[in-house]
């Protein structure tokens, strides 16, 4: 295999922080041991003094805000240097009786190389579920103006499943290229399902992805969420670039 130049790759963490209701010293420790350079938050605080809990995730953690609207508990954090070019937040067809949907979008510039991120949390009914698997992919696409693309998030569902599989067909399954670590992510006392996920599109190589389970405290992890965090190592795939 081609070995990559350290400067050129970056991890990205997925993770679903359950509103930062369960332990925030875990939670920032997990973050923390994950040593990300972008960071995709779904459930983040949305509801009372929603700014002031984000901002203190933000300070125990030293990452600082590409995306970080209130609405549909997503953000997109990234470590400082890391440039941000473009962000976007755009809200999904809305569904009667159903949580409102988002995905929050940021334009990087990492190592010299630019990307586009996107984080998303799709829905448990599974005809919403499949239609914004649908339109984030398709928000993503014209965002990035042909950059490589990554969609993180909770899927809300398992490898195989309906919208797994919409979105597969374009982008590809981080976790199922370059397995690391462990694959389940729910729930995180008995992690038996894969619903949290990294998908990446051409121009980025996929060197592990899955739950550190090795640079964690399993304590902790246990403490943090509900989910358990999924990283992702990626770099520019050179047999792409022009």
């Amino acid at each position: 295999m081609e070995a990559t130049p350290a400067g050129t790759r970056f991890r990205l963490l997925t993770y679903n922080i359950r509103a930062m209701r369960d332990s925030r010293p875990a939670l920032y420790r997990v973050i923390r041991a994950c040593g990300p350079d972008v960071v995709c938050l779904q459930e983040a605080p949305r509801l009372l003094l929603w700014w002031l809990h984000r901002w203190a995730l933000r300070r125990a953690t030293g990452l600082v805000p590409a995306v970080d609207r209130r609405s549909c508990g997503l953000a997109v954090l990234v470590r400082p240097g890391v440039a941000v070019l473009d962000a976007r937040h755009t809200l999904l067809t809305r569904r009667r009786g159903l949580h409102r949907r988002a995905v929050s979008a940021a334009l990087l510039e990492i190592g010299g190389h630019t990307v586009a991120v996107a984080s998303t949390h799709l829905d448990l009914e599974e005809s919403a579920r499949c239609d914004h698997a649908r339109e984030a992919l398709e928000h993503l696409r014209r965002f990035a103006g042909g950059a490589p693309r990554v969609l993180a998030g909770d899927v809300n569902g398992t490898p195989g499943g309906a919208a797994w599989r919409i979105i597969t067909a374009e982008l590809s399954d981080a976790g199922a290229a370059a397995p690391i670590g462990e694959a389940g992510t729910f729930t995180a006392r008995r992690p038996r399902r894969r619903i949290d996920a990294v998908f990446t599109g051409p121009g980025l190589r996929v060197l592990g992805s899955g739950v550190p389970v090795d640079d964690l405290a399993r304590a902790d992890v246990r403490a943090a969420s509900d989910h358990r965090p999924v990283i992702a190592d990626l770099a520019p795939d050179p047999r792409t670039e022009r």
